[in-house]
């Protein structure tokens, strides 16, 4: 008996989910306020209850990180979405100006490809489903090929929640069968309205050539300056603690440290008591290696792995309790290893003579990947931050905090968000926290609110006279007379 191809299975099963969605939300757009909140709550409150199992489902799956960081993730995902959305209207009239007489109305976008990263699966799927459900459109997932069962079983404790809350059924899909061809032609399907990208470059340069509206991701080389006036201990904590999490697997971690040269040695110190390792120049060495095999290119193989597993695949002896390796480096680009965004708990340390050289430093690490996304900054001087912040070009300046929880709105006030855009600084187009408000068209209905009339049309009879008179000036008297003894002939010699 025949097999069917793989990738024809695939683009069956994707084109069956769209056809489900699309079916789903026609239903689901007349749902009122009330009912749709009353299904978002029951989503998430679903969410917030299975995080555990779903995180040890995702570090089982892929290999990548910490179980109780990632039940942090879908616990932010769930709950701390669901706070943040939770009063926005979405449904109907959402917004009047009574001055202006103009009202504003939500309408959905329609189905909305998600497409989820294998880095954080489980979270960037409830995050995607909370917020699709929330504004009235469907959702289909794509998972990645490493995470297909905890991206789908993340999915699948929405989907039943929702339905048991009333939702249509088909309104939130999931692909199973790995396929990129299944992938690629579910972002150019006719009936998908948006697409949600988080992933690699690549897949986000395929999101944005499909021909649909996108909103996509840029890579995160986060860098992080201690300035001189910070307050070393906390700084330190807070960055070992920020590039630990989930073993750096969120694209606003760290990835480099920029101390200046006055401070530079107590940091080293405050390092090491934080459970940092300072590799020595052989073992940087051996770690370059690791980091990147091929110029340019991380090996994807150090992603989401603890410090003494990746000190231990290339032979460095590091104590059991480390949290982080630290290369001490000079140089940036993308032949240099610890320059790069790594994913994973490896730092790189740059000293710095002053604030003006930390700047061009940060800027130099953001050039070679990372623009538009995030930086951190760890200073008493709010003068400076301010001052970092407008010449950086990143779309988030997170101070004296985490940056992997800070920048998705963990321990800052931005929006929780597990889709971070990066502004045209990265070549996305937009710079906020993707959250439920962008996956809206908001109509507008104006009142006329000025009486204009409209002025009867005017000939310029004047200046034709004028112009006439000034031709006529111009021409020689004895001319003119010919031509009218001229026509005056011709007019009697046709009478007679």
């Amino acid at each position: 008996m025949a097999t069917l191809d793989k990738d024809l299975l695939a683009i069956q099963e994707m084109r069956d989910a769209v056809k489900h969605a699309n079916t789903a939300q026609a239903a689901y757009m007349q749902f009122s306020q009330q009912q749709v909140d009353s299904i978002v709550k029951a989503v998430a409150d679903a969410a917030f209850k299975e995080a555990d199992r779903l995180a040890k489902m995702a570090v089982q799956e892929t290999g990548m990180g910490i179980p109780n960081h990632k039940k942090m993730k879908n616990e932010v995902a769930s709950r701390d979405v669901y706070e943040d959305i939770k009063e926005l209207k979405t449904v109907g009239i959402v917004g009047y100006d009574r001055m202006k007489k103009v009202a504003e109305i939500a309408s959905p976008f329609g189905v909305i490809a998600g497409i989820v990263p294998t880095t954080n699966p489980t979270s960037t799927a409830i995050f995607k489903t909370l917020i699709s459900l929330k504004t009235r459109n469907a959702l289909v997932l794509s998972p990645h090929p490493y995470a297909v069962k905890c991206t789908k079983e993340a999915l699948d404790v929405c989907r039943v929640a929702a339905e048991q809350a009333g939702a249509p059924e088909g309104l939130l899909q999931c692909l199973t069968m790995s396929s990129m061809e299944a992938t690629q032609q579910l972002m150019k399907h006719p009936d998908i309205h948006l697409i949600l990208a988080t992933g690699g470059g690549a897949l986000v340069k395929a999101a944005y050539s499909s021909g649909k509206p996108a909103y996509g991701v840029g890579p995160g080389n986060v860098p992080a300056y201690i300035e001189k006036s910070a307050n070393i201990q906390k700084s330190v904590r807070q960055l070992v603690h920020s590039k630990s999490f989930d073993n750096g697997t969120i694209c606003a971690t760290e990835q480099a440290i920029i101390v200046d040269k006055a401070i530079a040695e107590q940091v080293q110190t405050e390092l090491k008591k934080n459970g940092a390792y300072l590799l020595n120049a052989e073992e940087k060495a051996k770690m370059e290696k690791l980091i990147s095999p091929v110029s340019g290119k991380v090996n994807p193989q150090i992603v989401g792995k603890s410090a003494t597993c990746l000190a231990d695949s290339v032979g460095i002896t590091v104590p059991e309790d480390t949290k982080v390796l630290v290369g001490l480096e000079t140089m940036i680009g993308k032949n240099i290893p610890f320059s790069l965004e790594k994913l994973s708990p490896i730092f790189a340390l740059y000293t710095v003579e002053n604030s003006t050289e930390a700047k061009q430093v940060m800027i130099d690490l953001l050039n070679i990947g990372g623009r538009g996304h995030t930086c951190s900054i760890h200073t008493e001087n709010a003068a400076l931050a301010e001052q970092f912040s407008v010449e950086l070009p990143v779309s988030r300046i997170v101070v004296n905090t985490l940056s992997s929880i800070g920048a998705v709105g963990g321990t800052t006030g931005l929006a929780p968000s597990f889709t971070l855009g990066c502004g045209t600084f990265g070549g996305n187009i937009t710079s906020d926290n993707i959250t439920a408000r962008h996956l809206l068209n908001i109509k507008r209905m104006a009142y006329g609110i000025k009486d204009v009339e409209v002025p009867k049309p005017e000939f310029e009879v004047q200046s034709v006279v004028e112009s006439v008179v000034s031709q006529e000036s111009s021409l020689d008297t004895t001319m003119v007379q010919q031509i009218v003894d001229q026509v005056l002939k011709q007019i009697t010699l046709q009478n007679k």
